[in-house]
């Protein structure tokens, strides 16, 4: 479990592509981490494999290639990395699981002082379960929907998230990591029963 709330932007430093799966070593400044822990990277959930030095190496599973943006991984890209929740931890985000549902096309970027407008074009299927005000998880970042579209939301981002997330250097048209809000998705489950 995940807040949302990026804690460096790490960079990829190699890729290996095998037949079935990738293996990413990524530079990070993140101590106390041990092979087998969780981490967010682009607000996907992955296990640390190996450790080394300042770098930590993770598998990429074929599912995971298809449903995310992480299969548009170059060397030398940075990335979101936020390690997991301890249940002694304050929650400054939302509650994000790192279980990517599907990506979407950013369609426009509007900076303006203060603030940054991305409009992120997402599916029926999963726009059902965005609300005005709601959280919504975008490569990882915990965000605030401050608009509801026919065909997508947008989203505000204050200066220090577009700055120190790679929120920074997307342009339009590029594709984007989206999870929404686990508890619509537990209320749609129940209301299912109910019926």
């Amino acid at each position: 479990m995940f807040t949302g709330i990026i804690e460096c932007i790490g960079k990829v430093l190699n890729i290996d592509k095998k037949s079935d799966y990738w293996s990413i070593l990524i530079e990070t400044n993140f101590d106390y981490v041990k092979s087998g822990d969780s981490i967010s990277v682009n607000g996907v959930c992955l296990t640390v494999t190996i450790i080394d030095k300042k770098s930590l190496q993770f598998d990429i599973i074929s599912e995971t290639l298809k449903k995310t943006n992480l299969n548009s991984l170059c060397e030398f890209a940075s990335v979101n990395l936020e390690r997991c929740l301890k249940l002694s931890d304050r929650l400054d985000g939302h509650l994000v699981q790192g279980h990517i549902e599907s990506t979407g096309k950013v369609l426009s970027i509007n900076n303006k002082e203060g603030e940054t407008k991305i409009t992120v074009e997402i599916s029926n299927k999963y726009l059902k379960y965005c609300i005005y005000k709601g959280s919504i998880t975008l490569d990882g970042v915990s965000l605030t929907i401050s608009s509801l579209l026919y065909n997508g939301i947008e989203v505000s981002i204050i200066p220090y998230t577009y700055e120190n997330t790679t929120l920074g250097t997307k342009k339009v048209g590029d594709f984007i990591n989206i999870e929404t809000d686990i508890i619509s998705k537990y209320i749609e489950r129940r209301m299912e029963f109910i019926k």
